[in-house]
């Protein structure tokens, strides 16, 4: 009998309802203690197509999937057996084969399946007449005629179902399902709740549960935990980063953070707004970095190949921002818009024309998708320049347990601001610039000038560190120029020789100051013991499936640790190239090609990596995979490309 450890898994056509289901189990098995890890997978269609949605529970952390299921709720026949019937090419066969030993498989009696006809006779089948028990519950309230138009709780018939099987107390998915329809919906509300209850009473009546393997029990005294997204912490980390301007176009995956920020926006000082397109999102976003308020956007691959020139644009005026969240997904040009894909390292380490400073940072977790998503307005007020932080589908998407939402470093740095009480030096313009506006006046204030006293505002004064006080509209003496061409201290164009050096210099400077501040833990992280037979060096989302991953194999014998490189820019070179040359064989895990970060490493620390773990389906590695290829690599096999197994 295995307790508190086990897999849930519901499949059905786009549109049925799978999502809510899977997050009200979720969210009861969260609340009773346990911890939870749910991913979604879906089409990119609105409605029809076949999605299916995984909820691992466990007592311990858990940061991944499995291969596997303990429990599987198939609203359709397409579930348990796939597509292949009627297309030539079929995109999935179903997920019959991928139910554990001794496990369960509840589905829709109308859908035509025989489990006789099945060659997995090492499970149990379980029938139960979906719409009877949804009319049976609709008669109660006197709507029995009105049942088909509300077949979309079969979703909740097969929670319930499947809460019989694993013995999980229903009065706690009960409370969760209430808690979904408040004021006029809270009748639909106890509908659903008495269709689970139905189910469940079905199950428990018709079926023996009591030899079933895999149950569930809460905790007699459950701790409070958060449940969320990932899209939900970017932008609650928007929020307490003070964060007043958001812009965005609708792509997938990254609306939903914007459409979040929406709902909430009246409550935080915060204006979000919907543009034409990413050209306009990004240049909305850049002005009113420029007004002096945080100001961010997100997209996604396509979305932001419509952003390099505004990015660019950002860099060039030292610009405080914007930050800018990149969700990335298959690409490349429309690509899967649905699925998962590491893809756009290097597009976003070179986004735009010329050499720029912009800085880039990969989260791991959700943990870490609050903090550095809350430092890069930190760093782009103080750098003045853009912020890109690398999310994807698969952290979008996650719902899992979070113990604590909190910050390491969580000071507000706005860096250095104008208030109009200093001046800027006229030295400051440069050795070959002096008396260029005599004997005119300067634009803030002044008439003829007398350089051997007066002082004014620079926007771009040449400062000893490069960084040079910003000003915003409103500031006495604070106006100056801006323009998307090489300038001069004043913000006027200019295209000489040594004031371009100079300005280059000037901006792209700011990288080294940024590398000296941000905390070595943001660039990168050494996970597991100093020394090991392999170590793995790896980027992003990847990271929770590798530290499941590792958990399996140290109960093996097998010693292994890994790198997380996490700032991508400015590379922590020296850091990263010392943990590499001190390690006896190394390994770079991607979703991606090419091995993106493997090309990055060998670019800046000379160190080429030769086995690569890379995987480029569309969906994220399973801890499953990884123990299999990780076992094989330390056992002295050379790496290949994982798959995600689909038979």
């Amino acid at each position: 009998m295995q307790k508190n450890r086990l897999t849930w898994m519901i499949g059905g056509p786009q549109g049925s309802g799978i999502n809510a289901s899977a997050e009200v189990f979720a969210k009861a098995c969260s609340r009773a203690g346990l911890r939870i890890y749910a991913n979604i997978e879906y089409h990119s269609n609105i409605m029809g197509k076949h999605s299916f949605y995984r909820v691992r529970v466990d007592d311990e952390d858990v940061r991944s999937y499995r291969d596997t299921t303990d429990i599987l709720v198939a609203l359709d026949l397409e579930t348990l057996l796939g597509d292949g019937d009627h297309r030539r090419w079929p995109t999935h066969y179903g997920h019959l084969h991928e139910v554990n030993q001794g496990g369960g498989v509840i589905y829709d009696a109308d859908i035509g399946f025989d489990p006789a006809a099945s060659d997995r006779k090492d499970v149990h089948f379980r029938a139960v007449p979906f719409m009877e028990i949804i009319k049976k519950a609709l008669e109660e309230v006197g709507k029995g005629e009105q049942a088909r138009r509300y077949e979309v709780m079969k979703n909740t018939v097969g929670l319930g179902a499947s809460l019989a099987l694993c013995d999980y107390p229903f009065d706690l998915v009960a409370e969760v399902i209430r808690s979904q329809f408040k004021g006029k919906r809270a009748e639909v509300g106890e509908l659903n709740v008495r269709a689970a209850r139905l189910a469940f009473e079905f199950v428990k009546e018709h079926f023996d549960t009591a030899k079933f393997p895999y149950t569930l029990k809460p905790y007699p005294e459950p701790k409070a935990r958060i449940v969320a997204k990932g899209y939900e912490i970017h932008a609650i980390a928007k929020l307490k980063a003070g964060c007043a301007f958001q812009t965005y176009y609708p792509i997938s995956p990254a609306t939903d953070e914007s459409v979040f920020l929406e709902r909430h926006q009246r409550d935080y000082n915060l204006l979000v707004v919907q543009c034409e397109d990413e050209i306009a999102s990004i240049n909305m976003a850049v002005g009113a970095a420029h007004m002096g308020v945080r100001a961010s956007t997100a997209t996604s691959g396509p979305g932001f190949a419509l952003m390099v020139e505004g990015i660019g644009f950002a860099s060039i005026t030292e610009a405080p921002g914007p930050v800018l969240v990149m969700y990335q997904r298959g690409g490349p040009s429309t690509g899967m818009p649905t699925r998962q894909e590491q893809g756009d390292l290097q597009f976003a380490l070179h986004p735009a024309q010329g050499d720029f400073p912009h800085i880039v940072i990969a989260p791991g977790d959700l943990r870490e998708c609050y903090q550095d998503t809350f430092s890069a307005f930190n760093w782009a007020d103080r750098y003045q320049m853009p912020v890109i932080v690398l999310s994807d589908k698969k952290l979008a998407s996650v719902y899992t347990t979070i113990d604590k939402l909190e910050l390491k470093w969580d000071q507000i740095d706005r860096g250095e601001v104008f208030t109009g009480s200093e001046w800027t030096s006229v030295s400051a313009k440069g050795s070959n610039d002096q008396g260029s506006q005599t004997p005119a006046t300067n634009g803030n204030g002044h008439d003829k000038l007398d350089l051997a006293h007066v002082r004014e505002y620079l926007r771009y004064a040449l400062t000893p560190d490069g960084i040079s006080p910003r000003s915003r509209p409103g500031v006495a003496g604070g106006r100056f120029w801006a323009t998307s061409d090489e300038h001069d201290p004043d913000g006027h164009i200019t295209e000489g020789v040594e004031m371009r050096v100079t300005m280059m210099e000037k901006r792209m400077g700011k990288l080294a100051l940024a590398a000296k501040a941000i905390p070595q833990e943001q660039q990168f992280f050494l996970h597991g013991p100093k020394t090991a037979d392999l170590t793995v060096v790896a980027w992003g989302s990847t990271k929770g499936t590798i530290l499941d991953a590792l958990r399996v194999l140290e109960t093996q014998g097998k010693k292994i640790n890994y790198l997380q490189c996490r700032l991508m820019r400015p590379f922590p070179a020296a850091g990263v190239a010392a943990v590499l040359k001190g390690a006896k064989r190394l390994v770079t895990i991607e979703e991606n090609y090419s091995g993106q970060l493997n090309s990055l490493i060998a670019e800046q620390t000379g160190v080429r990596i030769a086995d690569k773990i890379n995987k480029f389906d569309g969906r994220p590695f399973s801890e499953d995979e990884l123990v299999k290829a990780l076992s094989k690599v330390h056992d002295g096999a050379v790496a290949k490309p994982v798959v995600t197994h689909v038979r």
